[in-house]
Parts: structure tokens; sequence; C-alpha cells
């Protein structure tokens, strides 16, 4: 039975796992095995010391962490930051679940906006997040590219026709 609880220390290695695989999923998506350098698990840990335990929670089967949820409070303005299910374990309802405790507690802690900022190329998750009511857009990051990156077409916004 799945159950969603506050993230515990003995989590940790699962939640870096996790990250570990988020972190394969954009080298995947953006054809860049550099993304997230030889060891993105420890990204987790400075996540962790920024957010506290008190703001992850985790999906559990039993002992087997098999997603989570973070999230980033910064004054009256939040991020989820990130939320990730097991690639084995998508399309179940765990990431409903996830985003419901972290839109609760936003609510609760009275922020004025919750974000979200899926990278450009997921759009499994922008689709996700924007079927759970993100629809409003706030910042849009732009670039320009001195390293010859490869970028795919679309999408278009404001007549304006840009890669991701």
């Amino acid at each position: 039975m799945l159950k969603i609880r506050r993230y515990q220390p003995a989590d940790r290695k699962q939640c870096r796992d996790l990250w570990k695989e988020l972190t394969v999923w954009h080298r995947k998506i953006y054809q860049d095995p550099t993304i997230g350098g030889e060891h993105p698990e420890h990204y987790f840990d400075e996540h962790l010391a920024k957010v506290g335990p008190e703001r992850l929670w985790v999906a559990a089967y039993d002992s087997q962490v098999v997603g989570f949820i973070g999230l980033v409070v910064e004054e009256m303005e939040a991020e989820i930051e990130p939320l990730i299910v097991s690639e084995n374990y998508r399309y179940k309802g765990i990431g409903m679940q996830l985003l419901r405790i972290a839109i609760s507690e936003a609510r609760n802690l009275g922020v004025k906006f919750l974000k979200v900022k899926p990278v450009a190329r997921n759009v499994q998750a922008i689709k996700f997040f924007y079927n759970q009511g993100f629809k409003n857009l706030g910042h849009i990051d732009m670039f320009l590219d001195f390293c010859d990156y490869k970028w795919k077409q679309g999408p278009k916004l404001f007549e304006c026709e840009f890669n991701f």
C-alpha cells in the first residue's frame, strides 16, 4: 500500500537515487551526458540542506521510496522542486498525491504564488502541471547559444517561434 509521508533521514539514499534517475532523464531528453556532472545524486544533499526535511515528502511502498516532492518557500512565494516519481511507478497517481500534499502545505503557509519550473523539453511534466492547474506564466528563460547546442524547433509563444 502506498503511503505519503514526511521525509526521514533513512530515506536519504533512495531519494539520492531518485534524484540521479531524474538527472539521467534530463540527459536523455537533452542528449547531453554532462548534465548533473559525475555524481548528480550529490545535488540531493544540497537540496535537502536548502529546503530542510520538514519540506520534503516521500511516496513509499513499505520501505521502498518511489517518489518525492520538495517545497522551497521564500517569503510569500513557494516552488515545487523537485517532483520525482520513479519511472516504473509513473501514471499511477503518485505524482498527483505528492503534489496535493505540497499544494496544501503552501496554502497553509499563506504563500501568494506556487510555481513549478520544469525543463522545457520535459513535455510530460509540463502537461502534468498544466492539467493540475498551473496555467499562469510568470517567468520564461531565454538563451543565446554560444556552443552550437542541438535545439529542437517549437513552441510558438506570442507569435514568436522558439527552440527548446
